[in-house]
């Protein structure tokens, strides 16, 4: 019989599974078995297979025991779970039910208990209350009768607004709180109480602003949110400071008409900062005590007041100066301007026709250099302008980041800021946050004015500020005077030699910078930096190209010949200029970028400093970054063809007649007897150094009278372009010359050789201008494989065979093989 909780027959199933495995495996072997040692393999495989089986089996039947001694102990626990079911089953229904049954009264009595003391203390509160507003409004009306005191009977209306309103208008109010001097319900004699002594405050501090009497002012202002009329407080606070205002304003406007010169100069620019002052000093002096009486916040009620007195103020003041100015005839004018120098420099008959020093943009102009102001535009007066419109808008500015300061809130609403920027700033405000223009600034009338009156004309008078500027400093163009490719002649003046428009044109560049970064203004930045890189690039860099092209360019008189002194002088004279330019725009830009550090703190003028709003001041960068890539992109452009065309036609056509000297009569398949005879026929043979350096010698001289002149009137950089350009050059004229020595030198021939290579290579690379060596890596490696001794070369092939890197090769491998067979065997 199997065990209990075995399946019956399970362990015949699987012997008989088994079985018919095994068979049906022996059966298809044997089957397919053709020889005898074939069907010995098959009965091997039916034994091996039955021991499996048996093993299988025997394991089998060793665990019968263990599985059914377990499930004898899995039915005597189940006869123990069973009785312990009753057990607990009889204790619930017996036990239990009455416990649950007293604890379920006891908390029904609990809440009951706890209903009552609720309703008793609500009853309490109500009664409390109710008392509460029974003094208030005894009070009140006392403090309103014979004593008259305002403070009190304001106190006890205060006090009353505490109670809330339900308790106010219920009917229990309404019976315990009047009586025979106060027959009204309660809620009616305290909001008949708030009108009058409303009223009441209203006039007494109407005639306390008339007679300036500040402590009375301060005295009855404290009072209007006692009584819940904190809008008509802040609204007759808001006339009376707005009064001061405007009287102001017209004080100062005043002040100008008093002597013949009061309205010249910054006056009205004066006028709008004292205007701005003013605002501010009385939202900084009066912040606090508006806060501590009316609630955080409150004084934004203010300020809107007042800006909006600001707009009608300052729009006088803008209106004014437009007027007393001459505003719109000089936009007019400098929009009508013709630059008509700038514009007849592109004809060729102009340029043909050379370009007079004070010649005039005017037709007909003669030699008077101020015939501008013929066309009815002054320079001068329109640099004072643009100098007080930039004064006005830097100090909207200052004053729209101060009050952007108290206008800024942090969450939760309504909490104002007790400065601007770095000082004190709320701790849930994170100082490095950008301001955000406020609303009522941006609606402002006056903001909208000043884009119309201040902005817009600054940014068109700057653009041509600028381009006359541009236009002027060519007009009195002088280029330097006494210089010379002779080095026997000595120079005028300290390097760099350039044309006078650079210094001219890069001084006004860094003055409109620093005149437009002054109004901090973002739509002022957005144009003028524009237009600065626009007028540069046409007008500056245009003219220059101009030049180079039609005036200066060094073209030979004659076929064949080489370029006028004078020319090849003025070209590099205006390669200069634009190399220098490139550095002064860099610098301008890059100081505004990095301004210099004061104590470890950078300067004053950052430009998160000068543009707080939003992300103003990361726009600015890009657009300084933008106009020093512009620059720096046209003017590299336009020096490296000009150190093309100096490569070209001036160092390249002589340089063949200076190899021509440096290698003639060189023989490298001299003897030694014949180097001998040589230096006893030149009388050297007390110095045998001299013959050997002569190629050296031959070029260095050579070389120095073709670039030392060029040298000292370039300026390093370009020089150093050049002479790059030349070493690229002269390096494959080199190689070329070693590879037509093939055959035509012995042994010593090719030592001599290395040596003048190296010596040329030296007089080159003087001056600390190691790069160029590595531009005649080629020659120095195929002159080294010359001179190579046979064991080194071998060498360094067994080497390379074997994996290992000897020398960083510019040749390849049949260069190398080509360079060890120029030697003659």
């Amino acid at each position: 019989m199997p065990p209990t909780g075995l399946p019956n027959g399970a362990l015949t199933t699987d012997v008989h599974a088994a079985n018919a495995n095994s068979s049906s495996t022996a059966d298809i072997s044997i089957s397919e078995s053709s020889t005898l040692a074939a069907i010995r393999a098959s009965l091997s495989a039916l034994h091996t297979r039955d021991a499996a089986i048996t093993s299988r089996l025997q394991t089998l039947i060793s665990s019968q025991a263990d599985l059914s001694r377990e499930l004898g102990r899995l039915d005597l626990l189940r006869a123990h779970l069973g009785t312990q079911v009753i057990h607990t089953r009889d204790i619930s229904n017996g036990m239990l039910d009455s416990a649950s049954g007293t604890a379920s009264h006891l908390s029904s009595k609990v809440k009951e208990l706890d209903l009552e003391k609720k309703r008793v203390e609500e009853t309490l509160g109500v009664v409390e209350q109710v008392a509460e507003l029974k003094a208030c409004v005894q009070g009140v009306v006392g403090s309103m009768g014979a004593p008259q005191d305002w403070e009190a009977a304001a106190g006890y209306i205060a006090r009353a607004s505490k109670v809330p309103n339900h308790i106010v208008e219920g009917k229990f109010a309404a019976r315990i709180v009047p009586s025979v001097e106060v027959p009204d319900a309660p809620g009616v004699t305290i909001e008949n109480a708030k009108e009058s002594l409303c009223g009441l405050f209203l006039r007494e501090f109407e005639k306390a602003a008339q007679g300036g009497d500040n402590p009375k002012i301060t005295r009855f202002f404290k009072l209007f949110p006692l009584i819940g009329r904190e809008e008509t407080g802040l609204e007759v606070y808001g006339r009376y400071v707005c009064q001061g205002v405007a009287q102001r304003a017209r004080s100062n406007l005043k002040e100008g008409t008093k002597g013949r010169d009061g309205k010249e100069g910054f006056f009205y620019a004066n006028a709008i900062t004292k205007l701005f002052e003013h605002i501010a000093q009385i939202v900084e002096n009066h912040g606090t005590l508006v806060e501590r009486h009316y609630g955080q916040g409150r004084m934004v009620k203010v300020i809107e007041r007042l800006q909006i007195e600001a707009d009608v103020q300052g729009g006088i003041i803008l209106d004014t100066w437009g007027d007393e100015r001459s505003v719109d005839r000089r936009l007019t004018d400098v929009k009508s301007y013709p630059f008509s120098f700038l514009v007849n420099s592109f004809f060729p008959a102009q340029r043909g026709s050379g370009i007079s020093r004070t010649s005039s943009p005017a037709v007909g102009g003669g030699t008077n250099g101020r015939l501008s102001e013929d066309e009815g535009v002054d320079m001068k007066e329109v640099d004072g302008l643009l100098n007080e419109t930039a004064m006005m808008l830097g100090r909207w500015t200052l004053y729209s980041r101060f009050l952007a300061g108290k206008c800024r809130v942090s969450p939760p609403p309504g909490v104002l800021l007790q400065a601007i920027s770095k000082i004190s700033q709320d701790p849930n405000i994170s100082p490095e946050e950008p301001l955000v223009m406020p609303e009522l600034l941006i609606k402002s009338a006056l903001g909208r004015k000043i884009s119309a009156r201040l902005i817009i004309p600054f940014n068109v008078m700057t653009t041509f500020f600028f381009r006359r500027s541009v236009e002027k400093a060519f007009q009195l163009d002088e280029a330097p005077a006494g210089l010379s490719l002779n080095m026997l002649t000595p120079l005028d003046g300290n390097p760099p030699f350039i044309i006078t428009p650079v210094d001219d044109v890069m001084y006004i560049v860094n003055a409109v910078l620093t005149r437009t970064l002054s109004t901090s203004q973002r739509e002022v930045v957005s144009s003028v930096i524009p237009t600065i890189s626009r007028v540069l690039g046409s007008d500056f860099v245009g003219m220059i190209q101009r030049k180079m092209q039609h005036d200066s360019y060094p073209k030979p008189v004659i076929q064949g010949g080489f370029p006028p002194e004078d020319k090849i002088i003025s070209f590099i004279v205006l390669i200069n200029s634009l190399d220098l330019a490139n550095d002064y725009i860099s610098r301008i830009v890059n100081s505004r970028l990095q301004p210099p550090e004061t104590n470890g703190a950078s300067g004053p003028n950052t430009l998160s400093d000068l543009f707080p709003f939003d992300h103003d001041a990361v726009f600015v960068t890009h657009a300084l970054e933008n106009l020093n890539a512009s620059f720096t992109s046209k003017t590299t452009e336009l020096i490296q063809e000009g150190l093309r065309v100096m490569y070209d036609k001036v160092v390249k056509l002589r340089l063949r007649p200076v190899l021509s000297d440096t290698f003639r009569d060189v023989d490298y398949s001299l003897t030694e007897e014949d180097l001998a005879d040589i230096a006893r026929q030149n009388d050297t043979d007390d110095d045998p150094e001299v013959l050997a350096d002569q190629v050296s010698r031959r070029f260095e001289h050579s070389w120095d009278a073709l670039m030392k002149p060029i040298q000292r009137i370039m300026t390093p950089r370009c020089f150093t372009i050049l002479l790059d350009k030349t070493a690229e050059y002269l390096s494959k004229i080199l190689e070329k010359r070693i590879w037509n020595y093939a055959n035509k030198m012995n042994i010593l021939g090719a030592s001599r050789m290395e040596r003048d290579f190296s010596g040329i290579v030296g007089v080159m690379a003087r001056g600390g201008k190691y790069g160029i060596r590595d531009m005649f890596a080629r020659v120095s490696q195929i002159c080294m494989l010359v001179n190579m001794e046979e064991e080194e070369w071998e060498a360094i092939n067994e080497a390379e065979e074997e994996g290992e890197e000897v020398m960083a090769w510019v040749l390849n491998e049949d260069e190398r093989r080509k360079a060890r067979a120029l030697v003659r065997s």
